[in-house]
């Protein structure tokens, strides 16, 4: 987006390739902006505990659960989890949670110097169909911009031709 800030409106392209660099910008923040919708980020335990979304709450939530929010297509999903502390003295086999967009029951993880585990978790989806539009507007206009890179790469290449 700096190629274009940095532009005033009477700004006139030279050449093919400085068009194509400033396409290939533009397509590369619009494919992350699809990707944050069509792919949620993945977490651990630890980095959802630590993001602040269990402390919104007003009045606060009791500190068993911690919440996530995110969202996946066209979805705005909560999902709680329900933890319990592990003693200090369990047999049970600590094997800590990598990241994950969602935890199951039985995942692991610690937090300061007390070890948690996940006993239930509860999801709550909520269809948002806006979402679902700017998927395919984000869809959309990468087509349309792939259209005109190859269409300048076309009469790049047509007024590049020597033919003698």
């Amino acid at each position: 987006m700096y190629l274009l800030a940095n532009r005033d409106e009477s700004y006139q392209f030279r050449t093919g390739a400085e068009v194509l660099k400033l396409m290939d910008a533009v397509m590369l923040q619009l494919t992350r902006a699809r990707n944050r919708l069509t792919t949620p980020a993945t977490l651990t335990l630890p980095e959802i505990a630590a993001s602040g979304l269990t402390r919104m709450f007003a009045p606060a939530l009791p500190s068993d659960l911690l919440v996530n929010v995110y969202i996946n297509l066209n979805k705005l999903c909560l999902t709680v989890y329900q933890l319990h502390a592990l003693q200090p003295n369990s047999t049970k086999n600590f094997r800590p949670a990598g990241g994950a967009v969602l935890h199951s029951p039985g995942a692991m993880f610690e937090w300061g110097s007390q070890r948690l585990e996940v006993s239930h978790v509860h999801k709550v989806e909520c269809v948002i169909p806006w979402l679902n539009d700017a998927l395919v507007f984000f869809t959309v206009s990468l087509q349309l911009c792939q259209q005109l890179k190859d269409k300048i790469s076309v009469f790049s290449s047509y007024w590049s031709y020597r033919p003698f």
